[in-house]
C-alpha cells in the first residue's frame, strides 16, 4: 500500500474514532453520561491517527537519484 493511501485510511479511521467516541452517550455505547476518560482517550487517538494521516497525504514523496 502506498503511504498516501494509507495517509487516506488513517484520516478516514482517526474521524470515525474521533467521532464515535465523542458521540457513543447519544447512540447507546457510553458507560455513563458525560465525557468519561474512555470517551476523550479515543477522542485523543482518532485526532491523533487524523494528524498523522493529514501528515502522510501532505508530504513530498523522496525522489531517489
Amino acid at each position: 500500500m502506498a503511504k498516501k493511501s494509507l495517509g487516506y485510511l488513517l484520516v478516514v479511521v482517526g474521524v470515525v474514532i474521533a467521532v464515535v467516541s465523542l458521540i457513543a452517550d447519544y447512540v447507546g455505547i457510553g458507560s455513563r453520561p458525560g465525557l468519561g476518560w474512555q470517551q476523550l482517550l479515543g477522542t485523543a487517538i482518532g485526532i491523533i491517527l487524523l494528524l498523522v494521516g493529514i501528515w502522510m497525504t501532505m508530504r513530498k514523496p523522496i525522489q531517489k537519484k
